[in-house]
């Protein structure tokens, strides 16, 4: 991490603050920079902290240090990851987050319509925006050991297929041809047709078991290209909505394409809408929420969380803390 601390405002300087948690390999930093230097003027805000990340932390560190500033809002400038541990070491504390999404994927800024790369406009939002409650979620990571590990996420956590593409897809292809990277792995997985044994439990209801190929949990309903993956998802409603993928063969995959295909038109037109109505419900797409969702596994399975692996894991709790986080928004 590099810090760039500045020192306490004086009786008669100005005292609300920004601060900067930057990944400065997908930011441009200039322009950044100016445009702080713009607001800080025209709001008549102190000097912003800037906290950059390492090549060798997640970003946790600089983080922290933001939180640690008292800064009333601090701008994150990256992608997915970069957001998803800001998001974790900052809600509670009372800052707001403002978004600069720059990475590959950015499904968190996707889903709230913010722009990707508008660096003026991002700042702007940053000193002049409105605090909006959002919900965050996490995930309690149970290896086979037993060593637990908590982490949060603000779009969606998988096993399966969704956990492999995370954990095989070449690193420099993803930054590259972004989404294209995960062709191989897809391919790999869809023709293994593998399944996950697991038995789950919705809030307080009983168990029951299932066998699935992929589960997806999120706060978030749609993936890149406009694809809807959750439909009912929604990053403020408190509940965490779950589908689990369980095809049979070559037909069943084209069915999970089918419906992946046409969920937005059941489900954002009036027409889509009324059709779905009396139309069967498909067994290889099922859907469901809750607010805490228990699953336990028969053996050890890849995860991930807002697109990064975090291992093998043989048991995971997800609940959602509704209004735990605060958006600045325009």
């Amino acid at each position: 991490m590099t810090e760039h601390p500045n020192p306490l405002p004086g009786p008669d300087e100005p005292t609300r603050r920004a601060a900067v948690v930057v990944n400065p390999v997908a930011v441009d930093v200039v322009a950044l920079r100016t445009a702080l230097a713009d607001q800080e003027a025209r709001s008549g805000w102190a000097p912003s902290a800037w906290f950059e990340t390492a090549a060798d932390d997640d970003g946790r560190a600089a983080a922290r240090a933001a939180r640690e500033s008292g800064a009333e809002v601090v701008l994150v400038a990256g992608g997915d990851g970069t957001l998803r541990v800001a998001a974790e070491e900052l809600h509670g504390s009372g800052a707001a987050i403002a978004l600069l999404p720059s990475g590959t994927g950015n499904l968190y800024a996707r889903n709230l319509r913010v722009p990707i790369g508008d660096v003026v406009g991002a700042v702007r939002t940053a000193f002049t925006g409105s605090d909006r409650p959002v919900d965050i979620a996490f995930a309690d990571l149970t290896d086979a050991a037993g060593a637990v590990g908590r982490h949060a996420f603000l779009v969606m956590a998988g096993i399966g297929l969704d956990a492999q593409m995370a954990a095989n897809t070449n690193p420099r292809l993803k930054r590259r041809f972004g989404w294209v990277a995960y062709s191989d792995p897809i391919l790999r997985s869809v023709f293994g047709n593998r399944q996950v044994e697991f038995r789950f439990r919705l809030d307080a209801g009983p168990e029951r078991s299932m066998r699935a190929h992929t589960v997806i949990v999120g706060n978030c309903g749609t993936l890149t290209a406009g694809v809807l993956l959750l439909p009912e998802a929604r990053p403020d409603d408190g509940v965490l909505d779950a589908v689990a993928f369980r095809p049979r063969g070559a037909v069943g995959w084209s069915k999970v394409g089918y419906g992946l295909t046409l969920n937005r038109f059941f489900h954002r037109t009036a027409f889509g809408r009324l059709l779905a109505r009396f139309l069967p419900v498909s067994r290889t797409l099922g859907y469901t929420s809750a607010r805490r969702l228990d699953l336990e596994l028969d053996g050890p399975e890849q995860i991930q969380l807002d697109g990064d692996p975090f291992g093998e894991v043989v048991a995971v709790t997800l609940t959602v803390e509704h209004g735990g986080l605060t958006l600045r928004m325009p």
